[in-house]
């Protein structure tokens, strides 16, 4: 059995505004899932981009404006965005506090495909630091 303390996990900058913690991955052990929390200052969020795998969206505090393909959202606290296989999406914070985010991926590695990248971003995946 494998017990994730989040406490015991670092803070990653992921990008300017964007800080993110790793709970469950391969890194850790998982063999189908990751999840993983962010916390994003007001402007600040994830580009227009897609995964191989669905992801789940809960906003834990906040608000976001959360897109998929053409369509746009607000979702808030306690609210959850389920993203479909492949389809391009991204979000940002627009309310003026600091907006937690939690995400799920349905695989042990986080891999995403920006749409002004050449090649995949790929983390924590098993062996990795």
């Amino acid at each position: 059995m494998i017990v994730s303390n989040p406490g015991d996990l670092p803070l990653e900058r992921w990008r300017a505004g964007v800080e993110t913690r790793m709970l469950v991955s391969a890194q850790n052990g998982a063999a189908q899932l990751c999840l993983f929390e962010q916390w994003v200052v007001p402007g600040a969020g994830a580009p227009t981009h897609r995964h191989r795998v669905e992801e789940i969206l809960t906003v834990c505090e906040g608000e976001a404006e959360v897109w998929i393909g053409d369509e746009r959202i607000v979702v808030t606290a306690g609210q959850s965005v389920v993203v479909p296989a492949e389809r391009r999406h991204g979000f940002r914070n627009i309310g003026s506090g600091t907006l937690h985010m939690r995400a799920i991926l349905a695989a042990p590695i986080f891999e995403s495909f920006p749409d002004d990248a050449v090649e995949p971003v790929r983390r924590w995946e098993a062996g990795s630091k």
